[in-house]
């Protein structure tokens, strides 16, 4: 089959277009630095000529209200009309457990009004929505620094490895169409504050930690759950401290 990705040279789509490769499949990376812009519609066309399926895991460059907006909308609609076009049977898109629990955030409204556009598109359709990644951990951290304190969130989170998003959306990718939204996750909930205060030992710093239950999530306020998948959901494997010695091994 043909399958193009949308955001095919990040962090994600760089990791999942081999996994489909290797099965045998005709790979497309598309983003903008290659031509292909889904939020102008630049290339959009041409690249999904004789496509069977398309993966969105793009992200937008910017998290500002309105910037992000645009970029799913805008990118989600161009995809939409040429996914039509073209006759594509199957499109997969990457989005976020708790995206539904998290509308007083900009992003998230972004998120979710991506999600619903391709729920009501008429295009069979699967939507994968993912933990916080590992690799993310430290971005929690450096968002909650003051000073020398890191202010953090002490509701759960149940990361994965961005390996494993990766392997989970290449199944997802080459299975029949949910026509529904999947869940994938790591093997283990623990407080948002326990995971940063373990990925900054790590880095050798001793910066204090600020844990709260009021204390937002990128400007979000968290239930206990919001960041936790619900029953059903697919486990990955790989445990965070695991992930994080050999990260700091290979550093």
């Amino acid at each position: 089959m043909k399958i193009v990705i949308i955001g095919g040279t990040g962090l994600i789509g760089s990791k999942l277009a081999p996994l489909l490769a290797s099965r045998g499949h005709e790979v497309l990376q598309a983003s903008p630095s290659r031509g292909i812009n889904a939020v102008t519609g630049e290339g959009l066309q041409p690249a999904l000529v004789g496509a069977d399926i398309a993966v969105d895991v793009s992200n937008s460059p910017s998290f500002e209200d309105k910037a992000v907006l645009h970029f799913f909308e805008s990118g989600t609609r161009n995809l939409i009309a040429a996914a039509k076009q073209a006759g594509v049977r199957h499109c997969v898109a990457l989005s976020i457990v708790g995206t539904d629990r998290l509308e007083s955030s900009g992003y998230f409204r972004a998120k979710l009004a991506q999600e619903r556009l391709i729920e009501n598109s008429g295009l069979a359709y699967t939507i994968l929505r993912a933990t916080q990644f590992f690799e993310f951990v430290g971005a929690i951290a450096d968002f909650g620094r003051r000073d020398r304190e890191v202010h953090v969130s002490s509701q759960l989170m149940q990361p994965l490895l961005s390996d494993e998003v990766a392997e989970a959306l290449a199944d997802v990718t080459l299975g029949e169409p949910a026509n529904g939204i999947c869940e994938v996750a790591g093997p283990e909930a623990a407080p948002l504050a326990d995971f940063v205060g373990r990925w900054l030992r790590k880095q050798g710093d001793t910066s204090k930690i600020v844990a709260g239950v009021d204390v937002p999530y990128f400007g979000a306020p968290l239930a206990l759950r919001t960041l936790v998948p619900d029953n059903g959901a697919r486990i990955m494997p790989t445990r965070f401290d695991d992930w994080l010695g050999r990260a700091v091994h290979s550093a």
